[in-house]
């Protein structure tokens, strides 16, 4: 192109000198005079002429061309105040002011440059073009659609409008079998190719429903005019409510069986063929673990694997099937997901948070382990105690250092605390039968036998054929039966270890106090008596003693003459019963021997023994 060529039509100088190229060969065409240019046509470069840009010129050419840029860029007034230089080497002479015609509205002098024609995408907007605003090739314009680039060729309007009806027509064969990722790319390839097609946006607004992508899909809704009706748009909007309240419970922790029924009615929206979101899915294990049950642990076990299935990588999955065996008592296992996790991604903080956790529990329950098998029990107690604290939520883990601390409790006879860290472990874990064992263990050494006898029976509905179990319900209900009775040792106020001596003394000592004859017409002080000398009776034989502590004589409680008729009572009878059966009446015959006058008489050491009847001045001590 000619030098003259890229100048305005009104800024051409009579005098211009030809411009040549770097090879010094004159490259200028003949001048056509100022006012010969009549349009845009005459500046068209023939179509075998050299295209020669502004820095490819001379360093002449390029001077005089940047001086009349910038004179074309000023006003009338400007022009008229400075003198236009020239490159000549001669005075500056005056010269009349050039006429201007108006300026464009530019403003300013460019280039010309080969602009393509406008095509079906407005692609003569290009791509970093200037323009004013408003103008769609300017800064202003709207970006090219996302399936295009600024390289991308200007596309044929018939073929565009052809692969418009195709991107449609497929996307809705795909839609109609349940192909819901590939109709989704078609549908949003159409989208892009006509933005504002409010069939395209309705049928991209249900993909996006169905396939579990509410946000999307009432954000889809919002564009189409005239808006879609109320029922269009139903589903996808109760979808979105549905997600944001399972979120929330979730965070807020207000319940999780809301979480699940939330999710529940969510899911009801998708199509049958649609996969569910995985972030559905994340939201259903985070609630599933905090229930923490056997059934749930399970359920989130099954949906974490599936997930692994698709992405073995994945670390958010990862952590997630690590949290599960944490929860299931698997600690090992679960550290090892969590180091997976963290291979997979270094700066993952839920993987470092959760194995720093599980280490720590670990170290803790282990330490109270040890000062348990050393015999340290309130040791071992503070263990389990921190341990307790590091992570409240862990149901199994929890309960088995809430069972091990009530071991610790019964050694330390703290029967109370024992049963109430039994009740906790339960609590956890319903189904946790160690537990349940330590608790009833602990009901009866607290004397709670009732109570005990109920635990044990409890247990053997999970374990009926465990026979241990049943010797344990038979002892409980023994115990129950011993603790229903006379505790003679509590009446005589002796410890259950107590010497005969101590027996002796503690027996004396009472049977003065409340001796009927000191307690005349108190019948108060008459039974008590009478248990007194029934306790003294039983306690001060060996014999008798053995079977009372081990319960024998509560199996034939109705043998009330142990060894038979005849000799005066050769087999001992209770006191209670005699006192009943004589009404305190002397003579009398009938038993073997009969009653004398002489009543009961403390000799020997102070043993009562019959003395052929009771008279009526009561009972002698000697």
């Amino acid at each position: 192109m000619g030098g003259d060529l890229l100048r305005p039509p009104h800024l051409l100088l009579p005098n211009s000198q030809p411009v040549t190229n770097r090879a010094g060969h004159n490259t200028s065409k003949p001048r056509h005079g100022r006012h010969s240019i009549s349009g845009p046509s005459s500046l068209r470069r023939k179509k075998n002429e050299a295209d020669v840009h502004p820095l490819n010129l001379p360093p002449e050419q390029r001077k005089r061309l940047s001086e009349l840029s910038g004179y074309s860029t000023r006003g009338v007034m400007d022009a008229d105040k400075e003198s236009f230089k020239t490159g000549s080497s001669s005075p500056p002479q005056q010269q009349q002011p050039l006429p201007v015609p108006p300026l464009s509205q530019s403003n300013s002098f460019t280039v010309p440059v080969t602009k393509p024609a406008n095509g079906a995408n407005g692609a003569n907007s290009v791509h970093g073009s200037s323009a004013s605003p408003g103008d769609e090739t300017g800064d202003n314009a709207p970006p090219p659609p996302p399936h295009r680039d600024s390289s991308s060729p200007i596309p044929d309007p018939t073929e565009e409008a052809e692969r418009f009806k195709d991107e449609g027509n497929r996307a809705a064969a795909h839609m109609s079998a349940g192909n819901w990722p590939e109709a989704l790319d078609d549908c949003r390839r159409a989208a892009d190719m006509d933005p504002n097609n409010s069939k395209v946006l309705l049928r991209l607004a249900r993909i996006y429903t169905h396939i579990g992508q509410p946000e999307e899909a009432v954000a889809t809704f919002s564009r189409i005019q005239p808006a879609p009706s109320a029922k269009d748009m139903a589903q996808a909007k109760d979808m979105l409510q549905y997600v944001r309240a399972a979120e929330s419970a979730l965070r807020n922790g207000t319940g999780i069986s809301m979480v699940l029924h939330a999710l529940d009615m969510a899911e009801r929206g998708l199509h049958l063929k649609a996969a569910k979101p995985r972030k559905w899915q994340l939201l259903r294990i985070e609630a599933l673990l905090k229930l923490g049950d056997d059934n749930s642990l399970g359920e989130a076990q099954n949906i974490v694997m599936s997930l692994l299935r698709g992405n073995s990588q994945d670390p958010e999955a990862l952590v997630l099937r690590g949290r599960t065996l944490y929860a299931q008592g698997e600690n090992d296992k679960a550290m090892q997901h969590f180091r997976k996790a963290l291979s997979c991604d270094p700066d993952f903080k839920d993987a470092i948070k959760w194995l720093r956790i599980v280490q720590k529990l670990d170290r803790m329950k282990d330490e109270g382990n040890t000062e348990y098998k050393a015999g340290r029990w309130q040791a071992a107690v503070d263990k389990y105690t921190a341990a307790l604290e590091i992570d409240p939520s862990n149901k199994g883990t929890n309960s088995k250092i809430l069972q091990n601390r009530a071991l610790c409790r019964l050694k330390l006879k703290q029967f109370d605390d024992a049963v109430s860290d039994c009740d906790k472990a339960i609590a956890l874990d319903s189904s946790y039968l160690k537990a349940r064992k330590t608790k009833a263990n602990a009901l009866g050494q607290a004397d709670r036998w009732e109570e005990a006898v109920r635990e044990w029976k409890a247990i053997q509905e999970h374990e009926p054929e465990d026979r241990s179990i049943a010797k344990e319900i038979r002892k409980a209900e023994l115990e129950l039966k011993k603790a229903q009775r006379k505790d003679y040792y509590k009446i005589l106020g002796v410890d259950k270890n107590a010497d005969e001596p101590t027996i002796k003394k503690a027996y004396r000592k009472l049977a003065i106090v409340h001796h009927p004859d000191k307690n005349p017409g108190d019948s108060a002080a008459e039974a008590r008596f009478k248990d007194i000398s029934e306790a003294y009776e039983t306690l001060s034989d060996p014999q008798k003693r053995a079977r009372y502590d081990s319960g024998d004589d509560l199996a034939d409680m109705s043998d009330m003459f142990g060894g038979g008729g005849g000799g005066g009572m050769s087999g001992g009878i209770d006191p209670e019963i005699l006192f009943s059966m004589m009404g305190g009446q002397g003579g009398g015959g009938g038993f073997g021997g009969g009653f004398g006058g002489g009543g009961f008489h403390f000799g020997d050491g102070g043993r009562p023994r019959a003395r052929g009847g009771f008279p009526s001045s009561g009972f002698h001590f000697s």
